[in-house]
């Protein structure tokens, strides 16, 4: 697209199908790696990616040549395939519905890279649930209690 120009910057959160701990310290980084190619195949460029083993939070550069759900669509499709194919865990694997999308600002990039690289020592005293309400909050997104990401099985 000639003379389109953007700087598009999204934090993303999303979960496990029924929030189950099963994404393992022993692939987690070949799954990162797996969905790093995915967001680069879409033109889109990722700036970090970590989680847990019941979520992941990535941050990228997007490109307005798709939108955001088609690009979560096909993020969870083809890692959720990718992860059975391989059968990397003991049940079918599955992402959550829904995700949650923060925009951030440039100069907010450093502090953001920074929160994600540290989701371990971050959860060591909130839970995930509280993680997300205070994203929600601090973005002043209204939101459903009912449609929250499902609490851990």
């Amino acid at each position: 697209m000639p003379n389109t120009y953007t700087q598009i910057h999204l934090h993303l959160v999303f979960a496990l199908k029924h929030r189950t701990a099963v994404i393992s310290p022993s692939w987690k980084y070949k799954l990162y790696h797996y969905m790093t190619g995915i967001i680069h195949n879409h033109t889109h460029k990722l700036l970090a990616i970590n989680g847990m083993p019941d979520h992941i939070h990535l941050l990228m550069g997007m490109r307005p040549t798709q939108s955001l759900s088609n690009l979560m669509q096909q993020l969870k499709q083809d890692s959720s395939k990718w992860i059975n194919e391989n059968r990397l865990t003991a049940n079918r694997f599955a992402w959550q519905e829904g995700y949650g999308a923060f925009s951030y600002g440039k100069s907010q990039l450093p502090a953001v890279i920074h929160y994600i690289e540290n989701q371990e020592e971050h959860h060591r005293t909130r839970t995930f649930l509280d993680e997300y309400r205070r994203f929600l909050d601090a973005f002043d997104v209204d939101y459903d209690e009912r449609y929250l990401f499902k609490p851990l099985e």
